[in-house]
């Protein structure tokens, strides 16, 4: 965001849930603001986060999800780290953890809250926080952020999981279409090529799949292929893709046809980023793989290890690299690293 990079933390210690502001050229810290201190979640997945959101911005303000307190906020704060209203979304019972991101779009901020309890697809008004629309989802446990494609002609707010692919008018919240063909659960954004949406599953089944965007509910392809975490890339009628277990792999965006499948390292909980044709992804055990990706092969250029343990995707601004990992010996602390010049 501008000269900034804005980060969602939580410190166990003092029990609070934070988002931090750090100098893009230096590194210093800005400021920080404490948006939820106690009631900090402390069940799920061994390698689940109090602090899972990304912070997203409109420009003007900044947007970020908590769970806290049995329940998922998002709150939103100008650039200064005034918090400018919170909002309680959901209630929220943890199988694993939380792990979706607001999604912006126009006048409305977009959050998703899946939960064995009956999970929730919400439209905040951006300025007031106050609910312009709410569906109810599934009882079942997922993890997704909803996308926002502009496919089939019209603009849409998709979120697979609970074993269903759903759309909806991001502005009003009507449902444009619905079915029964995605994995219970799911971690990935959905993609487009403005005729197809593009997602994965990991649980119970290993599963990739392309729907037709239209509401005919057409299944173009699909595939065993196990892209559950790590969200896809679509790029010149091609898909893009790092699966959990390390391998890349390029299709055809209107066939499925597989075009290459190569080892790059293992163990992927972030996503890939991509720059003209290079492709970055980081591996849990922190070791950043950048190779270049065309239709053609699948070229590994270097591997560089920072710390020794990473859940994030690597972000990209004005030619250098951001990203974030941790060093777990004699105790876990977490680094952002700058590369670039």
């Amino acid at each position: 965001m501008g000269d900034q990079v804005l980060l969602a933390t939580a410190d166990v210690e003092t029990e609070e849930q934070l988002v931090l502001c750090l100098d893009r050229a230096t590194g210093k810290a800005r400021w920080e603001a404490v948006v939820h201190r106690g009631n900090l979640n402390t069940k799920g997945h061994k390698i689940s986060s109090q602090a899972s959101s990304d912070v997203v911005s409109d420009g003007e303000r900044l947007f970020v999800n908590f769970l806290n307190n049995g329940a998922i906020f998002t709150t939103a704060l100008d650039l200064k780290g005034k918090q400018l209203w919170l909002r309680r979304v959901s209630d929220f019972q943890v199988h694993q953890g939380f792990g979706s991101s607001p999604v912006i779009y126009q006048n409305i901020v977009l959050v998703s809250a899946d939960h064995r309890g009956g999970g929730k697809m919400t439209g905040l008004n951006k300025l007031t926080g106050e609910i312009v629309w709410q569906q109810d989802r599934p009882p079942v446990a997922n993890y997704a952020s909803p996308g926002i494609v502009n496919a089939a002609g019209k603009v849409q707010a998709v979120l697979a999981g609970c074993n269903k692919v759903e759309s909806f008018d991001p502005l009003t919240g009507k449902k444009l279409w619905s079915i029964d063909g995605s994995t219970e659960e799911t971690v990935v954004t959905a993609v487009s090529d403005g005729s197809s949406v593009f997602l994965g599953g990991g649980y119970p089944k290993r599963h990739t799949i392309a729907i037709e965007a239209d509401g005919s509910g057409k299944i173009a392809w699909e595939n065993t292929t196990q892209t559950y975490v790590p969200s896809m890339i679509v790029k010149n009628g091609h898909v893009f893709a790092v699966g959990d277990a390390g391998r890349a792999v390029c299709w055809k965006s209107a066939t499925g046809e597989e075009l290459w499948n190569e080892k790059v390292d293992r163990e992927f909980y972030g996503s890939p980023v991509m720059a003209d044709s290079r492709i970055y992804v980081t591996s849990k055990a922190g070791v950043t793989s950048v190779f270049e990706a065309t239709p053609e092969k699948c070229t590994l250029l270097g591997q560089n290890p920072l710390g020794d343990e990473s859940f994030s995707s690597p972000a990209i601004c004005d030619n250098r690299l951001y990203l974030r990992s941790a060093k777990t010996s004699p105790t876990r602390q977490e680094f952002l690293w700058c590369i670039g010049h």
